[in-house]
Formats: C-alpha cells, structure tokens, sequence
C-alpha cells in the first residue's frame, strides 16, 4: 500500500509551482476579470449582467424585475463570485453619476453621490436601459462566437454586437495583476462622429480628431477640465494625466459679502466627504474666510454653498479649497484593454480602429446569416411555386400515395425537389390554393430574389458594409446623442497655479552628487571672511556631496539639464524646504530620471523668449545655441535638450541673449573666448560644433558668459583661487585649442569650476564632505592670468573641493575669522606667457 501512494506522489519545483499558479492567476484575473474588451468595452461580470437580463426578458419595454432574481441568474449561469460583488457591478451600470449612459434602469435605492450604498437586492429592481440593448442588437443572428460557461451547462457570448463604441462612451476602471486600466467617458455624439471619420479617412491625425470629433472625455458630473495638453497626451499615447474640477460660481452680495456656490463636481468625488474636508480645514484655520457651510442640493441639482467674510478675497479662498480639497482633482488616464485577449494600451484611435473593424464583422456575419435565411427561404418558396404550376397533379400525387414518406419521395422524383421543397408542400395549407394566396407567395419570392441580390452586394463591397455602419451609428447617435457636459478650458495654464498661494522668496536650491535635492531661504548662510573653515551646510554620506547649488525665487522655473542630454522642469515652490543640515529627499521622486542619469546642470528661467537662448557645452567641447522658447512645454517625462554622440555627456548650460561672449574652460587650464553667434541657433534635439578643441586627456569643467568688465574667478580642486581681468582673454575662432589660464601644479591641483564674476558678488565653495564657505569675490586677489592664485579654504587631508556656485551678496554682518592671505608659492616649472598664449 506504501509503494502504491508513492507512486502517486510527484516531485515538483515549487519555485516553477509558484511562478505557473502565479502567472495562470494572473492571467486569469487579467482575462477573465479586470480588463474590458476593446470591443464591446464591457468586462466579464457586466456581459453576464446584461446577458442574463436579456434572457430573463428584462428589456427596456418590460415590467423591472427583483435585482436579486438579476443577481441569482448571473451566478448561478454565468459568474461564480460573490453575490454582493455581481450586484455591485450592476448598481454602478445604474448610477447617473458612475456612467456617462446608463445600461442598467435601476427602480428604488441605487446609492447616490454622497457615498450612500444601494439598498439590498431583495428591495431594489431594475431591467435593461433603451441603450443597453443597442449593445445586444442582432445577438441571436450569428454576429458573435459563444463559448462554455464556468462548468459546461450554459453557452455564453464572448462579446456583444455592441452597436455603440462602449468603451470610450462610459469608460471602464479596474486593476488587475500587474497592470491596471482607467479609462474615461465621453460624449456619445462625439465618439460616434469620430468613428464615422475613421471610416472615411482612415489616415486622419488624431490632432484632427481632437479639432474637430472627440474633443475630450465628457464626466457624467460634468465638471472643468483644465487645458488639453493631458488630453492630448493620453489620446496619442494612451497615458496621460488631467485635472479636473468643480464648476464653482462667485455671487457678490449687496451688504458686500462673497458667496461661492458649486454645482458640478469631479468626476468620482464623494460630496459628503468634501463637504466634511472643506469643514475640517476650516477649523484648522488652513483655509480662513468662511462663515457658514451648507449643502443646498436637491433633486433638480447639485448646490454646496459656502457664505465668506466681508474682508476676504473670493478668488484667494477659492484658490485654497482648490489645492486643499477635492474641488480640484487629477483624472491618470490608462487606456488599456483586451485586444484579441491580449492587454494592450491604446491610443484614441486604435480604440476607434479596433471598434470599427468589430462593426465590420458584425455586419458581415450579419448579413451573411440574413443571406442564407433568404436562401432558405427562397429555395420553399421555389418549391411551392412548381407545386403551384402542376397543381392538380400534386394534389393526384398525394392522394394516390399510402403514407407521407410515400408522397413526398414522389414530389421528389417527379419535380426535382428538395426534402424540404417536398416537405413544405406537404404542410401547405389549402388557403394557400387561392389565387390571393398564390400571388402573395410570388411577391415574397420576388422580394426575396431582390434581397439576396443585395445582400450578396453587401458581402462583396465592404464601402457598402461601412455605409451601412455609419446610418445606423447616426441613428443611435440621433435617439440617443445630448450634448457635452464637461467643460474643457483653453489655454492649458489658464487656472491659477500654485505660486499664487505661496509668497515670493529668494531660495537657495542644493542637490547632491547621488541626486538629494532640497531647497532653504537664501539668509542660511553667514557670508565669511576668505579661508574661513565653513559651516556643515548639509548632511550627506560618506560617498555623497553637493554637486549643485543655485540661487532662485520660489516663483522661478528651474530646468535640469542631465548628463544624457535631457531637461525636466520644476517650479522653485515645488521643491520641498529642509533644514540647513537636513540630507533633502532624493531627486527621482520629482523628476522622472531614468536609470544611469544624473542631473549635472541646473539653471533657473523666468520667461520663455525666443529672442533669449540656452548655450550648451558637453564634456567633449561641442557647444549649441537653441532657443528658450523650444523648452516652454516640458513633460514630466523631460525632454531631448542636445543630442549627444559617441558617451559625451552635456557639462554646462548658459542663458544668454544672443549678442555674448563665450569661454570654456578645460580640466587642464586652458580656456577659449568666442562670440555665440558663432555658433548658430540649432534645433532642441540637434548635436551642436566644435567649441573648443581638447588636448588628449583634457576635458571641459565650465562654460561662461564673459561680458566686458568682468574678471574670470577660477578654483582647483585644492582649494585654491583667482579672479584675472577679462581684457586678459582675447576673441578667438571658436574652435580653436584656448589659451593657457593659470599655473598648475600638485599643490594647487586641477581646475574644477571656473566663474565670471563682477567682484560684487558672494561664491559658495562646496567640498566633497558637504562643508560650505560663503566668501566675497572681492576678497580674492586679483591677477593675471600666469599666476597660481591664492588659499580660499582649508581642506582636510584628502579633502577636495567639489563645485562653486556663485550666489547674489549680501549685505550683512560677517563674520570675522582670523585668516591671513596665504600665497600658494611660484615654482619654476610653468611655460613662459608668450608660449602659453599659442594655439593650435
């Protein structure tokens, strides 16, 4: 008996057990359960909902029936999951606030937008919505497959006819293994215009679809979608992300209080709970100016008033409630759905393809089952016709013959018929003998000819398959079109943003070497007396320190250029405020950076112009000039900023205004001046010329803008400074292999940063530790440009400086620091100035 259950037992991996069970889960839930189809736009458990109803007799026209006689039919035939789960799904498909166009027509409690629950199934009822059965139209003629139900007793559809584009008109939501799907509702009347224009131009844009058919989703709450920018991103790629909100009106008192009244809401916005969070940031004084709160709603509409302070600005509350509350929310758009049981994201118009490609089917099945009914048909009618034409001797025939097999064997044999010809002139009745009668059956059989002539036409030319979609799309969109209700603003920013709620401020704005950014009012910092030892300015790991530092409003827009040549965009506002000694929050739960990138420029703009430009130099010295303006429209995924080759990486980015002198400076000293506008002005995605030619082993560490008057400050890697007069630099051909800067040596180490500065001006020295040193720029010497410069800070062993950054000065006590000018002693080993000014 051992040896038989052993046998039985089989040894299995149960790493590949777990990882088969897991994916045959996963793509059940994925088929069988979360997904629509892109077809019909419904998932499983509302087909079998529909379907049930359908073959209970349910139909519009009907008496409503028990929801719970609904709910027993769907899992005892067709679903087997949870009651309350089944009744769920049904009860929001007769919500007028979850669908765009109800398809279920729910009598008695069915929740409301305040968040009740629908009353149990045993008190509500419901039958299928007029609309609904548009979906199951010309079921019973061949239109669809049908397969098993869950244990092999029942057929059920695979997909509905769906005489409407379900999927965009009353969206779908759900969350499956892996992946997940949120799609809007739109106008009826729109997704049909643009399906019919699929059909017409199947190589239309889908910005032309958008300018003139399917503007955008429409919420059964209506509501204000803010710009299309989102629209059009989701519509092109299937992802995306708008913002939506409330329709709010400002009533101005004669006594010269404000009122603020909402009427519509965002779509899925629970009413009682905002109304509870708007109460609750009242008391906690985070909104202020509101008197009284109170819903007004009833049943000819939504009103939530809230009566304000005679000396508080409307716009300012209502701005308020917009970042605190619900009144103000984002739609994340995620066209996903089943393609040929596979989930797929689409865009706007592969929804539209996919749906016009399953009308064509139905209509060809269609047709082709009406073609072989009238076949049929027509081949009885053929039958009593020759019947017709030798009456008496069939009716000879009949009478002579013993049995019914006898006769009709012998209608067989003597006129050619078919058993069923036979057959029906067995079964005819003797009415039918009348001359009436008799012309009755050769008008059908004429008409008959007709329509297969027809229908045959109709098989062979599919323009006249798509014809014959389009009059009855435009027959339901004419029953059952109504016009938008959600509102799309224009303009995409024309809403108030969040600065208008945040005071204006000088920040600083630091972000580390391992991409830890935060941002502390610009006063953090005590200016210091040059080789002052400096203050901790941030908490950083043993392998991190600040590479960036920039001095900015909290109103600015702030561009991140990264080393793969990309550019993301923040507002100052946005980034979070820390401490002076706080690390920062890493940068990638801002910016969506991609793995191997790292930002390696930061520079803040207040306009973008096209008379102003971005100057860019990459490790290699290629440069390029494009305009500010190519960037006012960044995406949160960033944007190509300069095309980079062969493992370059982008170094430094200028904002000039067309009309500047250049320099860029090697790790090596040597540094070239040119006009920019030698450099042409070049597209956002273009790779840029030669800016400077690099000796082997040298690479670019800065790129200025040089205008006369300045001085060019540069610092080593030691610590060690200079400012010498810019009249020292002479204008060269870009292009060329620059001129020799400074003296270097082991003492003074490589050049990291180099800076033009007017002298009235702070730098911030930040070493690899994280200590940084505020120093005026007046109070480093002066020289030209053969000399090695001076001690600006006092570096550990081992220590190195890392970046400057150069900051507005501020006119304040210093602190005073007992610190002599320490002198970094000439060496004999530097080249004669007349050999350092030559150039290749």
């Amino acid at each position: 008996m051992a040896d038989q259950e052993r046998q039985n037992v089989q040894d299995i991996n149960i790493s590949d057990e777990i990882r088969t069970s897991f994916l045959d889960y996963a793509m059940s839930v994925i088929v069988s359960r979360a997904l629509p189809d892109v077809r019909d736009g419904l998932k499983p458990v509302h087909r079998r909902i529909l379907y049930a109803m359908n073959d209970l007799g349910m139909h519009a026209d009907k008496a409503y029936k028990k929801s719970a006689r609904i709910v027993g039919e769907v899992i005892g035939k067709y679903h087997p999951h949870g009651d309350y789960a089944v009744y769920e799904a049904m009860v929001r498909m007769a919500q007028d606030f979850s669908y765009r166009n109800m398809l279920v027509d729910g009598h008695g409690n069915f929740g409301s937008v305040d968040g009740d629950s629908a009353a149990a199934m045993r008190y509500t009822e419901a039958r299928m919505s007029k609309i609904s059965m548009e979906l199951l139209r010309d079921i019973n003629k061949d239109t669809i497959d049908y397969q098993d139900n869950y244990d092999g007793a029942e057929r059920e559809p695979v997909v509905f006819p769906a005489r409407f584009p379900n999927l965009l008109v009353n969206g779908a939501a759900g969350i499956a293994v892996g992946m997940a799907t949120n799609i809007p509702p739109h106008n009826l009347g729109e997704t049909i215009d643009a399906v019919l224009a699929v059909s017409k131009n199947p190589e239309i844009t889908i910005d032309e679809l958008m300018e003139e058919y399917i503007h955008g989703p429409d919420f059964p709450t209506a509501g204000q979608i803010l710009g299309r920018s989102g629209i059009r991103r989701a519509y092109e790629t299937g992802k995306g992300t708008i913002t939506v909100r409330a329709k709010v009106d400002i009533e101005e008192e004669k006594n010269g209080k404000s009122t603020i009244i909402v009427t519509e809401l965002p779509y899925q916005v629970n009413k009682a709970k905002l109304i509870e969070r708007i109460a609750e940031h009242v008391r906690e004084k985070r909104i202020e100016g509101i008197t009284d709160l109170r819903d007004e709603s009833d049943r000819t509409g939504m009103r939530i008033v809230m009566e304000l302070r005679r000396d508080v600005n409307a716009n300012v509350v209502l701005n308020n409630l917009y970042k605190y509350t619900a009144l103000q929310t984002t739609f994340g758009i995620n066209m996903l759905a089943l393609v040929d049981g596979q989930p797929k994201v689409l865009t706007i118009k592969q929804c539209l393809e996919h749906y016009l490609d399953h009308q064509i089917e139905i209509i060809k099945r269609r047709t082709a089952f009406e073609l072989r009914r009238a076949e049929a048909r027509a081949h009885i009618l053929e039958g009593l016709r020759i019947a017709l034409d030798h009456l008496d001797e069939v009716i000879a025939l009949i009478r002579n013959s013993k049995t019914a097999e006898i006769a009709r064997n012998g209608l067989m044999e003597r006129f050619s018929l078919s058993e069923k010809q036979a057959q029906a002139i067995l079964d005819m009745r003797l009415q039918r003998l009348t001359g009436l009668e008799r012309e009755k059956i050769e008008e059908e059989y004429a008409e008959l000819v007709k329509l297969i002539a027809e229908l045959k036409a109709i098989l062979a030319d599919e323009e006249k398959v798509l014809e014959i979609i389009r009059e009855e799309l435009m027959e339901i969109k004419e029953r059952y079109g109504d016009s938008r209700r959600t509102e799309i603003m224009s303009g995409g920013l024309d809403f108030i943003e969040d600065e208008d709620l945040i005071p204006e401020e000088n920040i600083v704005i630091t972000l580390t070497h391992q991409g830890y950014i935060k941002r502390l009012p610009s006063n953090t910092y005590r200016t210091q007396r040059r080789g002052g030892r400096g203050i901790q300015g941030m908490g950083t790991n043993e392998d991190d320190f600040v590479e960036h530092l920039v001095s900015t409003s909290t109103h600015d827009t702030i561009l991140f250029f990264s080393n793969k040549g990309k550019v993301y965009r923040l507002r100052g506002f946005e980034i979070p405020e820390f401490s002076r000694t706080a690390k920062g929050i890493p940068i990638i739960n801002l910016l969506q950076i991609e793995k191997g990138e790292w930002i390696n420029a930061v520079i803040s703009v207040n306009e973008f112009r096209d008379d102003t430009y971005f100057f860019f130099t990459t490790k290699h010295g290629i440069s390029k000039r494009t305009q500010v303006s190519q960037f006012a429209n960044i995406r949160k995924g960033g944007l190509i900023a300069v095309g980079l080759r062969d493992e370059d990486e982008l170094i430094s980015v200028r904002l000039t205004d067309g009309h500047k002198d250049i320099i860029i400076a090697t790790k090596f000293g040597y540094i070239i001046r040119f006009p920019e506008d030698e450099a042409r002005s070049m597209g956002r995605t273009a790779a840029g010329v030669r800016g400077i030619s690099l000796r082997e082993g040298d690479e670019v560490v800065s790129m200025e803008i040089l205008d006369p008057g300045l001085q060019v400050l540069h610092v080593t890697n030691k610590g060690v400074g200079k400012r010498t007069p810019e009249d020292q630099y002479r204008i060269t051909r870009r292009g060329g292999k620059g001129i020799f800067t400074c003296k270097l040596t082991e003492e003074t180490g490589h050049v990291v940063a180099v800076k033009a500065v007017t002298g009235e001006e702070d730098i911030m020295l930040i070493t690899v530790a994280g200590v940084l040193i505020r120093i005026p720029v007046e109070g480093i010497s002066q020289t030209g440009r053969n000399t090695q410069g001076v001690r600006l800070i006092r570096l550990q062993d081992g220590e190195e400086v890392a970046t400057v950054a150069k900051i507005d000065h501020e006119d304040e006590e210093e602190e005073e620091v007992q610190q002599q000018d320490e002198s970094i002693p000439e060496n004999d080993e530097t080249a004669s100035e007349a050999d350092s000014d030559s150039e290749a």
